[in-house]
């Protein structure tokens, strides 16, 4: 099954008000910056999508990706582990003037729970966070005589990723450090869209070095020369 889309907009036209959106990327590194951008053009043009939830590692820097999506007033609620980061301005002020949510998620527990949604597992206990906040109104059990806090699974309804190599059949690999939360949210999302620095024919990837089996894919759009966001806030660009 082809699983190529010709462009950028056709590939984010699924995408609905009061989605639940993954994003890929730890800070910039594998960040999908024109599949972001992308959204925010068609909400431009259209005024959707809006009332967005996005889990993500961090709150976005500077005014692009991320912090771009946010500044558009697309997201109602974030959930990650670093809302204070390099330049996190556009977050800290719509935060501070009530206009966006926050849940807070330690990075570990953030991965385990995107994880334990792609494998059907609806809940699982940890001992971070116990004692703290963050355990607030959550389930509490002891095992061999230590409290552990119940946090339960994170699905989505679109995961937005970036991929170094994508096949036409959505077969993906990664680009070192920029692989990171993409091959979980690729499969806790029930559609999943990726942006690929190029695409190759079926068997031209070897098998061996899959990271994430098209079957977790629903799409794949070809961006030959991606922008990185720590290079775009440098210029000071504003999308």
């Amino acid at each position: 099954m082809d699983k190529t889309i010709a462009t950028l907009a056709e590939a984010v036209s699924t995408v609905a008000d009061g989605a639940t959106v993954m994003i890929g990327g730890f800070g910039g590194s594998g960040a999908p910056i024109e599949l972001i951008h992308a959204l925010i053009d068609r909400y431009r043009a259209t005024g959707h999508p809006t009332g967005l939830t996005v889990v993500n590692n961090n709150a976005g820097n500077g005014h692009v990706g991320l912090a771009a999506l946010i500044e558009a007033g697309m997201v109602r609620k974030l959930i990650c582990s670093f809302p204070r980061s390099a330049d996190p301005v556009v977050f800290t002020e719509r935060y501070l003037a009530g206009k966006i949510e926050l849940e807070l998620v330690p990075q570990g527990t953030l991965a385990e729970r995107i994880r334990a949604g792609g494998a059907g597992i609806p809940a699982f206990y940890t001992p971070t966070g116990y004692g703290t906040e963050l355990a607030k109104g959550k389930r509490i059990e002891e095992f061999d005589g230590r409290p552990y806090v119940q946090e339960r699974w994170l699905k989505a309804d679109v995961a937005l990723v970036k991929a170094e190599c994508a096949d036409t059949m959505g077969n993906l690999t990664y680009r070192a450090a920029s692989r990171n939360f993409g091959p979980l949210m690729c499969m806790a999302a029930a559609e999943t869209i990726v942006q690929a620095r190029k695409i190759v024919d079926p068997g031209a990837i070897d098998p061996e070095t899959v990271v994430t089996p098209g079957i977790f894919v629903q799409k794949v759009v070809a961006v030959p020369d991606p922008q990185q966001e720590e290079t775009l806030n440098r210029a000071g660009a504003v999308h």
